[in-house]
C-alpha cells in the first residue's frame, strides 16, 4: 500500500517539478499575478523570443506556458484571476499577429 500511495504522489508532483526546474522560459517573477494582460502578453512574448532552449515557435511556447499556469492552478484560480488569464491569450495572439479577423 505505501508504494502505490508514494507512486500517486510521485504522479501529482510532477507539475511542480516543471515549474521549478524548466528552463525553457525564463519567466518574469510572479507575472500570472499580474491583474494587466498586456503586462503579461508582453512578458510572455519577451521570455519566448528570448528564449534559446524552446522546442517550439515562440508563439506555441508563449500560449503553452500560460495554459499550462492555468491547467495547474486549476479550480484554485478566482474568475478574478482567471480573466487577465484569457485576455492574455487573445493579447498574445494580437502580438504575434495570429489574431482572427
Amino acid at each position: 500500500m505505501a508504494t502505490k500511495a508514494k507512486t500517486k504522489a510521485g504522479k501529482r508532483k510532477w507539475s511542480a517539478k516543471v515549474t521549478k526546474e524548466s528552463d525553457a522560459l525564463s519567466l518574469e517573477k510572479q507575472i500570472f499575478k499580474s491583474k494587466d494582460p498586456d503586462k503579461i502578453a508582453a512578458s510572455l512574448k519577451h521570455s519566448a523570443e528570448q528564449s534559446q532552449k524552446r522546442k517550439a515557435s515562440p508563439f506555441q511556447s508563449a500560449i503553452s506556458m500560460l495554459n499550462f499556469y492555468e491547467n495547474r492552478a486549476g479550480e484554485n484560480l478566482s474568475r478574478r484571476q482567471r480573466a487577465p488569464l484569457e485576455k492574455a491569450k487573445n493579447k498574445l495572439r494580437k502580438l504575434f499577429g495570429r489574431s482572427e479577423k
